[in-house]
This record gives C-alpha cells, structure tokens and sequence, in this order.
C-alpha cells in the first residue's frame, strides 16, 4: 500500500461488454500522459479493452487492433495512443521503431503486449492483467504502479460487477418471414 491506498484490484467480467464497461468505467479517471499496459494471452480481451476505454474517452472512430501498424490514435476527450507489440521480439525493437513519442504526453498510451518492453516500462503505469480466454470469464487484475494510479481503481465503486451482455431476444412477428 502507498499512502493508504490499496494498489491493486481484481474484478471478473463475463463476456467482451463486460470487459468494455470495465474499461469505460475507468477511463473517467484518464489524464494526459497516463500510460496503461494490457497483458494476457492471445485472444484475452486486450482489444476488448481498449475498445471500452477508447469509448469511455468518447473516441468514435472504431478501435482495432493496430498489429500490423504498431500504433493507432484516436481522438476524445483525451488523446489516445493504442500500441501492440505483437509482433515485435523486445523492447529495442520497439524503441527503435519510434513507437514511444513526446505526443503520447498529451493523451493516454495503451501498450498490449506491454510485457515486450520489459524493463523499459515506467513504474508510473496502470497495470491490467487479464487472465482467460476463450469463452470463459476474465479474472482482471488492475495494478497501480505508483499513487498517481491508484485513481483508476478508486474509480470503480467497492462492488462493481461487470454487465453483462443480454442474449437477443426480439422475436419476428408470425407471418413476417423473419
């Protein structure tokens, strides 16, 4: 704990909006030059992620996944910077590459695969740690690196329990050929 507060919060989502809520909820607490770091196996909801917080900046462009350009950006209320490094084998490969820039101080920089930066990551970060995949639950760890981020998890009430998303259940009218 740093001054009293907790550094770390665990909540579970169900299915990809439950993952997007979350990540909306939390970017309420977003100021510029906050760096957040996705961390989970392929196809563990890291896009899913960025996606919802991108939403909750009020981005409306749509959020991919930037594999095969490495950054993409995005403008809300905040500028948001979303980087994968898939693709890339390490940290000085990124470096070199010119990924991390002065402009990523205006707006929030989200890194997936941040674990490829390995040493180079500031300690000054939010941490997300998902755990899952597939069609099973997330178990989402949320890690403040130093007291600036503990906002992100002050910014979710005590009891937050992830919605959900509700199976269709809109029914064609007999006789519509629906």
């Amino acid at each position: 704990m740093i001054e009293g507060r907790t550094l770390e919060r665990i909540v579970e989502t169900r299915d990809p909006a439950g993952t997007r809520a979350l990540a909306a909820a939390l970017a309420v607490a977003a100021r510029p030059g906050d760096l957040i770091s996705l961390v989970g196996e392929l196809g563990a909801g890291k896009t899913q992620f960025a996606k919802g917080f991108g939403a909750g900046l009020g981005v409306t462009d749509t959020i991919v996944s930037p594999s095969f350009v490495l950054m993409a950006e995005y403008r809300g209320r905040l500028p948001l910077f979303h980087i994968d490094l898939y693709r890339l084998a390490g940290a000085a490969e990124a470096l070199a590459g010119g990924l991390i820039d002065e402009r990523q101080g205006e707006g929030v920089t989200l890194i997936e695969w941040a674990e490829r930066l390995e040493d180079a990551m500031p300690a000054g970060r939010l941490d997300v740690l998902i755990e899952g995949a597939g069609d099973d639950p997330r178990r989402i760890v949320l890690r403040a690196g130093d007291a600036g981020y503990t906002r992100y998890l002050e910014a979710l009430p005590a009891n937050w329990v992830a919605p959900t998303a509700e199976p269709a259940t809109e029914r064609a009218p007999e006789g519509s050929g629906r």
